[in-house]
């Protein structure tokens, strides 16, 4: 017997590794083969309809099929489900490079203008609903120590979430090259970790805004609690509406908050961060980011997780930034290591399971899962990276070699934490 979902996507997508599906009528597919390195997985489709949802939406239709339990894994779990689908169609597959058809082009230009709005007057409504879910979940998920919710640094093996993330912290402060008494501007502070660290090592005085009020309460009591609340303050304020009463500061610092800030927007971005910088500053933006060419926001991110959100290609950032006179003083792809951070945060998840249904229900943690293992997909073998770029109003600003880096980072790695 023939099936849509099983002749047009799955029969064909996976070659290798195996996915048993059940459907509703008890009949079983099995499709694939083992292969070292490829997850085999099982499944079962509680009824007929979930075959059509995927068949009109991919990834919105599984992942609402999963959140609402209509699939049920068997064997496996849904990180090695998502990991098998996109093992057999990695972003580096090779071939040919062709190029795309006129109908595709339309197509993809379309999805770009109708999901890459982010007003500001919706910035904070999208921010909320992402962050102000409860603190209490990201206790549970994040390190313990700096409550990274960004991309880790993994320069070697064996390193614990909690260690990677005080390396990114490190490897951020060093290019920031920093100076006795300056003013840091943290955009995007989150729960104040990156602000927190900064006053530890630093004598220097930062400031971090957020559009979460959540994040604001718990920053504040952190910095109270690491003794630095006297050169840190945290304020609930709009990049924009900073730039707009004339603050500046000799640095900034941006980590993961970019991805929101919405492509009509890159420009006013860059335009209020130059404006906010001395003719001496220097920045360092960290951003997930797309390989090659812009692209759109899926439909399950955009409708369960990050509302407005909007992934940027390079080409856009860098085009978006040189009109207003930043220098890209250096450039960092960062291939692997989100993938490597987002397994370590789905793991706490897991084995915090218990506490996180009790606090949000199961529906929600099957969509927390499911965004976790996307996301993990798409950094192991899709078109999803990490960028740290600096940059610099005046080209005199920081030393003409990148040997500074290093070398900060090693006196940051042997002082107290």
């Amino acid at each position: 017997m023939t099936n849509p979902l099983i002749d047009k996507f799955l029969g064909r997508a996976i070659r290798k590794g195996r996915l048993a599906i059940t459907m509703p009528s008890g009949q079983v597919h099995t499709l694939g083969t083992p292969a070292d390195g490829f997850p085999e997985v099982a499944i079962r489709l509680t009824d007929d309809k979930v075959v059509r949802d995927i068949l009109l939406d991919p990834r919105l239709g599984a992942g609402e099929a999963y959140m609402d339990g209509r699939i049920v894994i068997e064997r496996g779990d849904v990180m090695q489900l998502v990991q098998l689908l996109r093992m057999n169609n990695p972003w580096e597959r090779g071939g040919d490079i062709k190029a795309p058809t006129a109908l595709r082009r339309v197509g993809n230009a379309g999805k770009f203008l109708a999901t890459s709005f982010n007003k500001a007057a919706s910035s904070r409504r999208n921010v909320a609903h992402h962050y102000d879910i409860g603190n209490d979940l990201y206790r549970l998920m994040l390190d313990a120590d700096h409550m990274q919710y960004s991309c880790a640094y993994w320069p070697r093996e064996g390193m614990t979430l909690a260690e990677a993330q005080a390396a990114k912290l490190a490897h951020i402060a060093a290019k920031l090259a920093l100076k006795d008494g300056q003013f840091v501007l943290d955009i995007g502070c989150g729960w104040g970790g990156m602000a927190i660290y900064l006053a530890r090592h630093f004598d220097v005085h930062v400031t971090g805004i957020t559009l979460s009020e959540e994040q604001l309460a718990l920053a504040r009591i952190r910095a109270e609690e690491a003794g630095v609340a006297g050169r840190v303050r945290f304020a609930l304020v709009d990049y924009r509406d900073l730039a707009a009463q004339g603050a500046r500061f000799d640095r900034i610092v941006s980590v993961g908050m970019f991805e929101h800030v919405g492509r009509p927007q890159f420009e006013t971005f860059f335009r209020a961060c130059a404006n906010l910088l001395e003719d001496d500053g220097v920045m360092l933006l960290h951003t997930i980011g797309r390989f090659g060419s812009p692209g759109s926001t899926d439909a399950f991110t955009s409708k369960y997780i990050f509302p407005g959100g909007y992934i940027p290609a390079l080409s856009e950032m860098l085009q978006a930034s040189e009109t207003m006179r930043l220098i890209h003083t250096d450039i960092e792809t960062l291939r692997l290591h989100y993938a490597m951070t987002l397994r370590a945060w789905y793991a706490n998840c897991e084995a915090h399971r218990a506490e996180i249904e009790a606090l949000m229900g199961e529906r929600f943690y099957r969509m927390w899962t499911f965004y976790l293992a996307g996301a993990t997909a798409a950094f192991e073998s899709g078109g999803m990276g990490n960028y740290q770029i600096q940059f610099a109003r005046n080209r005199h600003a920081l030393p003409i070699t990148r040997d500074y880096i290093g070398e900060a980072e090693q006196r940051l790695a042997h002082s107290p934490a």
